[in-house]
């Protein structure tokens, strides 16, 4: 299963961009599969249509259900032993999402009430993806405690 980030803004060379790539190559071999990154700009047209049926779309927004990683890893290996093909986690600008794209949402997903930096925002999800794979594969990244 492809997981694909698509993000407004360019996080250029920086330490978020530096955490996306390291969990990015974590992620090249793991249970759920690859983790990809689109930038789009910060303005201007609208997130890239739903390419396939066999796909799901998760946006992240402040006012999402705040899941914890074990909850985000069983939805993740729900999909892929549904055979969803590529989950799309899209990451909005300054401004968020329109309704129309939270209410087509096949998860709403929030990291807390507070407001988080775009950048912060995207190497944090990176970092969950591989949380979950992590936890799908037994390894001991993850601690329950």
């Amino acid at each position: 299963m492809q997981l694909h980030v698509i993000a407004r803004g360019k996080i250029g060379r920086s330490p978020e961009a530096e955490l996306v790539d390291r969990y990015a190559k974590r992620l090249a071999t793991g249970p759920i599969g690859p983790l990809r990154v689109t930038e789009l700009p910060d303005r201007g047209g609208a997130m890239p249509p739903d390419p396939a049926v066999l796909s799901r779309t998760v946006v992240l927004d402040e006012r999402g259900k705040s899941l914890g990683s074990a909850d985000l890893a069983r939805v993740l290996e729900r999909w892929r032993d549904d055979g969803v093909r590529e989950v799309r986690f899209l990451i909005g600008a300054a401004d968020g999402h329109d309704a129309v794209l939270r209410d087509r949402a096949d998860l709403l997903l929030g990291f807390g009430t507070m407001t988080w930096p775009h950048m912060l925002a995207r190497a944090m999800l990176a970092e969950q993806l591989w949380r979950a794979a992590s936890i799908l594969a037994g390894h001991p990244y993850h601690r329950e405690g």
